[in-house]
């Protein structure tokens, strides 16, 4: 059970990234543990644990530490907790990270369209009684407050454009634990104010 709230965001937008591009280099797809991150890839990287951190800083750590553990073996409990990574069960790495420029969402899209999963962070203010449809407030700030992950785009001339969103508030929120974001919009949000992605050579 998850007692109280953990603001691990940041480290479920990472784990979107990480098990991308683990996925892109074998082909498997293979659950990687937030919770390595919220408690292994603590201060030293500015990161707070249930009190916040960047999902940029949540990278540096795996490529430091050359490995994160799998979900099975590191399962996320919701509390910051002693660092026990092993390497025994390290599932994946990176070597690198991607900041794409402040507020370019044409970037953005081709990111998604050839790296895969993209971390953003957006203005979520708003968010929490989005249900479904394409989400365009009137107000929402260019300052990101909340990590989130960007997992596909709309781009059919037919309909709104937009970001297809994935949340780490569980499946009872928003379309089954997603958001439709309007797209090519002004940065609606700060979507495309600190978009990173991890690379591995």
């Amino acid at each position: 059970l998850l007692k109280g709230y953990c603001g691990s965001c940041w480290a479920f937008s990472a784990v979107g990234v990480l098990e991308g591009l683990n996925f892109n280099h074998s082909g498997h797809l293979v659950s990687l543990s937030e919770q390595n991150l919220v408690d292994c890839s603590t201060s030293k990287y500015g990161n707070e644990g249930c009190d916040g951190g960047l999902p940029a800083s949540a990278i540096k750590y795996v490529i430091d530490n050359n490995g994160i553990d799998g979900e099975d073996d590191y399962p996320y409990e919701g509390v910051e907790g002693t660092c026990r990574y092993s390497r025994l069960y390290s599932k994946a790495t990176a070597s690198g990270i991607v900041r794409l420029p402040y507020g370019d969402e044409k970037k953005l899209a081709e990111a998604v369209a050839t790296v895969g999963p993209i971390s953003v962070g957006i203005d979520a203010s708003g968010i929490s009684t989005y249900k479904s449809g394409v989400y365009a407030p009137k107000h929402c700030s260019h300052r990101p407050n909340h990590a989130v992950l960007i997992v596909g785009y709309d781009g059919t001339k037919k309909r709104i454009p937009y970001w297809l969103i994935k949340n780490s508030w569980g499946t009872s929120w928003g379309d089954n634990g997603y958001m439709k974001l309007i797209r090519n919009n002004h940065n609606t949000c700060g979507v495309a104010t600190m978009a990173v992605y991890a690379t591995l050579h």
